[in-house]
């Protein structure tokens, strides 16, 4: 056991500066259809801010599903490297985080530089990630207008999740894989590298996030080791569906 708290320790040690390093500058092509118009999505009371928001929950509050040495390695070091990365971006980018929205900047990314696409997409996609889920057995499933289009996109709840669940172990590397409702009004599974998200121009999927899964590894590492598969099974578990279903109702 002793053993066992050092290793996570150091891990913890490592992974923090590693992620500062990775938030700050990891080189990706910032114009890769930079043509696209992204649609805009207005969303009331549902826009995420440029500051890192306290968790509701504990970081134990996910186990087992998501262990609580994970949940704070990524909640203290990884997402709160973007954050303060994304703080830096706007200062130097002239982003007024008093008046902008963040979905805004997502939506026109491609005009900034790769720091702000890194740490604007870190962010938001974390925002979202902790909100998407809560304690385990405290919420069921889609429900609404959001378990009609599931169903009538993907034909039922177990196709989608089977759809989603391929996504998500199938992105190669790092990122995210999405469940998202298009310009259409039609519901797709897709996935982006890194922290791309389908709200930005350069996305190759594009749309409202309505859910999003971390498929990088330190979101399960530490307790899964290489098996992504076990970790994206179990992460059904804690999904809010309550704040799922809510979200789309206001896009819907």
């Amino acid at each position: 056991m002793k053993k066992n708290n050092k290793s996570r320790r150091q891990f913890l040690q490592t992974t923090g500066a590693t992620a500062l390093g990775l938030a700050a500058g990891l080189s990706v092509s910032s114009k890769a259809n930079a043509s696209v118009k992204n649609t805009s999505w207005n969303i009331s009371g549902e826009t995420i801010p440029f500051t890192q928001t306290p968790l509701a929950y504990k970081y134990d509050a996910l186990e087992p599903n998501i262990d609580a040495i994970t949940m704070e390695i990524h909640y203290t070091k990884h997402a709160a490297a973007y954050a303060k990365n994304l703080a830096d971006a706007c200062s130097a980018e002239n982003v007024n985080t008093q008046t902008a929205k963040l979905e805004d900047v997502l939506g026109s990314i491609s005009k900034y530089s790769v720091k702000m696409r890194n740490n604007a997409g870190g962010h938001y996609n974390h925002e979202l990630f902790w909100k998407s889920m809560t304690t385990a057995g405290s919420s069921t499933g889609p429900s609404g207008k959001l378990l009609k289009c599931i169903e009538k996109d993907f034909n039922s709840t177990d196709a989608f999740k089977t759809q989603f669940n391929e996504a998500a172990k199938s992105r190669f590397g790092s990122g995210w894989a999405w469940l998202v409702y298009g310009a259409d009004k039609k519901m797709i599974i897709g996935s982006t590298a890194n922290q791309d998200n389908p709200l930005m121009d350069i996305s190759d999927v594009k749309g409202f996030p309505v859910l999003g899964l971390d498929v990088w590894e330190h979101a399960y590492y530490l307790h899964y080791q290489n098996r992504r598969a076990d970790y994206v099974t179990a992460w059904w578990n804690v999904v809010n569906w309550e704040f799922i279903n809510k979200r789309f109702e206001e896009v819907a």
